[in-house]
């Protein structure tokens, strides 16, 4: 079997393999650089992300802030974001002919609205700056000689320093294990709640704020909840099944506790009906909507709290009042299962974080083994952090490897 000599081997042709291979091979000219990736084509995950748009960062301009959005790497990333975050990854776009704009919700797209652009200007990098890139490469074995080696299926190659960008792969855990780092197993993240509940079955589409919280348990989340054909979505869920993903992953059914008037309390909520009642009396609720909330949605809570649409507020006993007030405050929805997003799927697990240096995103047990993106247990939210997480990795490990 052939042996090819390099420099740096990058393993895994994604986001953080290709961020850190171009700012290695910017940082060091003459360093010979090869990417491996297993599939036939490369950067994938960035060609899907955003509806085929790319989110490539997010609009947080302060690294504590940004922090906030990592259930799992939150503190280790407060010290990298300093060093490399949003502010950097807009210049390091822009300077090489790719501007960026924020949406309304903060997340950051590429001006022109396609993931090709990162594409092509990942491509046109490593052509100019010499990269290999060798596709239907999966790695089979990884070993710590005075160098290191990496076998394929079809060469072997040594390097004085490499790096591991594979995602959330069993098989390179696997690797990684065999070489002595720790494991934390994966489970999914990020995913929608299906729920078959009379209350939204007829509503799909509507979107409003809420406040979300596992029944039973300590976990709440905030944001915009969006109702789907299977049950509920949005970023306050996604929020919720990111936070909860461990404390989720073995459970099929739990009951969720929604509260759809901007964290308003019970008796609250019932004060503001009684006053409806006092001064509107002759209103019919069904027809006159409250608390900014979509009209289908009050409607259908109206309707749950066994209000018709003939009662005038002046009708309804304090039974119906205080029912109509749970109903907003802390409806209860029963979840049987998840969906997970096939194209965009994040998983929670991967390399125990004590056993990485995040100033150089190196492993602690070995010297020269770098580690960038969802290889380590860290994941984030949706909205783009994840990406940031695999340009502030793939920019500090290439720092690191060509100092």
């Amino acid at each position: 079997m052939q042996t090819i000599e390099q420099d740096i081997i990058i393993v895994g042709g994604g986001a953080a393999g290709f961020f850190t291979a171009i700012n290695a091979a910017e940082n060091d000219p003459y360093a010979r650089i090869t990417i491996l990736e297993r599939g036939k084509e490369v950067l994938n995950k960035v060609r899907i992300s955003g509806g085929g748009r790319c989110n490539v960062t997010h609009a947080e301009f302060l690294p504590k802030e940004l922090t906030r959005n990592y259930p799992r790497g939150e503190k280790e990333l407060r010290g990298p974001f300093h060093s490399f975050m949003t502010g950097d990854t807009i210049e390091w776009f822009e300077k090489r002919g790719v501007p960026l704009k924020i949406e309304e919700d903060g997340r950051m797209f590429p001006e022109s609205n396609s993931s090709q652009s990162i594409i092509d200007l990942f491509l046109n990098e490593t052509r100019r700056l010499g990269i290999k890139i060798l596709t239907k490469r999966a790695v089979q074995d990884i070993q710590k000689g005075e160098k290191w080696q990496v076998f394929t299926s079809q060469e072997a190659f040594t390097a004085e320093k490499i790096l591991i960008a594979t995602g959330s792969n069993p098989k390179m855990w696997k690797m990684l294990e065999d070489l002595g780092h720790t494991i934390v197993p994966g489970v999914p993240s990020l995913f929608t709640f299906n729920i078959t509940d009379k209350r939204i079955k007829d509503l799909p589409g509507v979107a409003t704020p809420a406040m979300v919280k596992i029944k039973g348990g300590k976990l709440e989340t905030e944001g915009p909840l969006l109702i789907t054909h299977w049950g509920m979505s949005g970023p306050a869920i996604l929020k919720l099944s990111a936070w909860g993903a461990r404390e989720l992953s073995d459970r099929k059914n739990f009951e969720i506790e929604v509260n759809w008037v901007h964290g308003l309390e019970k008796d609250e909520i019932f004060d503001q009906l009684q006053e409806l009642k006092m001064n509107h009396g002759k209103q019919q609720p069904y027809k006159n909507a409250q608390f900014e909330l979509p009209k289908r949605l009050w409607q259908s809570l109206v309707a749950a709290a066994n209000i018709s649409e003939e009662d005038k507020w002046a009708d309804l006993n304090k039974k119906q009042m205080e029912e109509l007030a749970g109903q907003l405050s802390s409806g209860i929805f029963q979840v049987h299962g998840k969906s997970t997003f096939k194209e965009e799927f994040v998983t929670a697990g991967g390399v125990e974080l004590k056993e990485v240096n995040f100033k150089r995103f190196e492993s602690k047990i070995h010297k020269n083994l770098f580690l960038a993106g969802e290889v380590l247990n860290i994941d984030a939210v949706t909205g783009g952090f994840n990406f940031q997480n695999a340009w502030t990795g793939g920019f500090l490990a290439a720092k690191a490897m060509t100092e």
